[in-house]
């Protein structure tokens, strides 16, 4: 019976010292992880203007579909040229990839809750983007006090009139601003009802040879940053495919580089230029999509702009770097340049 009583004792010594423990049990599994599907279809955004060359490169050439196709991955480009819906689509988790984006619809975006990262820069072409009559009586923009001026709000171009007012002495209240697309603005310039327009890529070449007078161009304003954009959760998902799809964007650009001319006839006929005309729009663009610390500085003036024009809530200011992706297939800069 002391045996017994011994034993036992042992025994509940054992148990209790078991079930104190905080160690995990024996047998309990771990949570399993979530699993991720397997990505069949890869949406992006197709923007050929103002004049995207390694866009047009990429989609004529068959340049990402024919990257993915090794992984099982088709690529549906969709035709939404307008920020605004491209980030829509892209809250909708229809879209893994604005392929051109300007910055103000990203900003814009990110600081109303669309879960976006900056991955690069698509361009820089502050050339490209004008201010524009055809009236004889303007000659610079100091002329355009009292004038109508028409133009697609909350954009690069509208980033331009504000800043060549200011350069002035003068703000946005000193002008009759109409807004409207770029095909309507060329219109009312034609027409006679807006006394200046802001005008970008063919739209501002076709009136320019048409006799039209550039009163300022974006150089020395402003950047006119357009950037890369992905959907978050796509990118923490799937980090292999965004890296090879930033790889093969930066093979074109670099093919591109050497020898620009050999894709200025896919240029021109996806925009309805002349081969001359492209050779002249072209040098105006830097497609380098690394981001610079340069890069970061506009997207923070066009932040200020939004805040500036009521476009965006003070109360809903973003930190640019925070939305720019510290993935390793981003390539940053540390220069100013």
């Amino acid at each position: 019976m002391k045996k017994l009583f011994a034993l036992l004792l042992i025994l509940c010594s054992l148990l209790a010292f078991g079930c104190g423990s905080n160690a995990p049990a024996a047998n309990k599994e771990a949570a399993p992880k979530k699993d991720i599907p397997k990505l069949t279809t890869l949406n992006l955004t197709y923007v050929k203007s103002p004049l995207n060359i390694p866009s047009i490169i990429e989609k004529r050439r068959n340049v990402f579909e024919n990257a993915f196709k090794a992984d099982g991955i088709t690529v549906k480009y969709s035709d939404l040229n307008a920020g605004p819906k491209q980030t829509q689509a892209m809250a909708a988790g229809q879209i893994d990839v604005c392929h051109a984006l300007g910055g103000t619809s990203a900003i814009l975006a990110a600081a109303n809750g669309v879960d976006l990262k900056i991955v690069g820069i698509y361009s820089r072409a502050p050339k490209a983007f004008n201010i524009i009559t055809k009236n004889p009586n303007i000659r610079s923009i100091k002329d355009l006090k009292g004038k109508t001026v028409a133009g697609p709000k909350g954009t690069i171009l509208h980033q331009l009139l504000i800043a060549a007012l200011k350069r002035e002495g003068l703000t946005i209240n000193d002008v009759k601003f109409v807004s409207m697309g770029i095909p309507e603005t060329a219109a009312a310039l034609t027409g006679g009802s807006a006394d200046a327009g802001l005008l970008a890529g063919p739209a501002a070449l076709k009136m320019t040879n048409e006799g039209a007078k550039v009163l300022t161009t974006g150089q020395g304003l402003l950047d006119a940053t357009i950037v890369i954009a992905m959907r978050t959760d796509f990118l923490k998902n799937y980090p292999e495919l965004a890296e090879k799809f930033m790889t093969t964007h930066r093979k074109v650009i670099s093919d591109y580089k050497k020898d620009p001319k050999g894709f200025y006839g896919d240029a021109a006929e996806e925009t309805g230029l002349t081969i001359q005309q492209v050779d002249l729009m072209a040098k105006w663009y830097d497609f380098d999509p690394s981001i610079s610390d340069s890069d970061i500085r506009d997207l923070e003036a066009t932040q200020n702009f939004l805040i500036q024009t009521g476009m965006l809530e003070n109360s809903k200011k973003i930190d640019i770097k925070s939305i720019i992706a510290e993935n390793g297939h981003l390539e940053k800069k540390s220069n100013s340049a």
